[in-house]
């Protein structure tokens, strides 16, 4: 059994390493455009849709892997689990029926980024995350979510 490094809360440092660069994409994504260019702007949005989705869903088979992985959950997480992957799906929709998109599917999907932290900080209130949990968590929950909501409004 491998022990967690104490100095970063039980989290290894290349767990925070490679978190912190799970938010490129998305600078990448709001980087093009503030580039102003008009021909990118769709493919930039899509990006920056595509990506968070696929992070919220992310975040979701995270928490239904910490419930499996525990003796008793609080029934809870199994539907905190799931919700994540059906707000992405549903934030897809508008763009299947051809309604404005996907300016409020990122707000929707920025929130639900933020609003993430909730679970995870009653995860490590239940003992189910490491104690270090919300020191990797906030600055990616938070950058994602509002690099999200930046792209939308731009």
């Amino acid at each position: 059994m491998t022990k967690r490094p104490a100095a970063t809360g039980g989290i290894p440092p290349i767990a925070r390493l490679l978190g912190l660069s799970g938010l490129l994409p998305q600078l990448a994504a709001v980087a093009l455009l503030l580039s102003g260019d008009p021909q990118s702007r769709f493919s930039a949005l899509a990006i920056a849709y595509a990506y968070a989705a696929i992070i919220l869903s992310f975040l979701g088979g995270l928490w239904w892997g910490l419930a499996a992985r525990t003796d008793s959950p609080p029934r809870w997480l199994w539907f905190a689990s799931v919700a994540p992957s059906l707000i992405a799906l549903a934030t897809a929709w508008p763009w299947m029926v051809g309604l404005r998109w996907p300016g409020p599917s990122l707000v929707v999907l920025g929130i639900s980024l933020i609003a993430a932290l909730l679970v995870d900080r009653a995860l490590v209130k239940a003992g189910i995350a490491p104690p270090g949990w919300m020191k990797l968590r906030m600055p990616l929950s938070l950058g994602l979510g509002v690099l999200t909501m930046l792209a939308a409004a731009l």
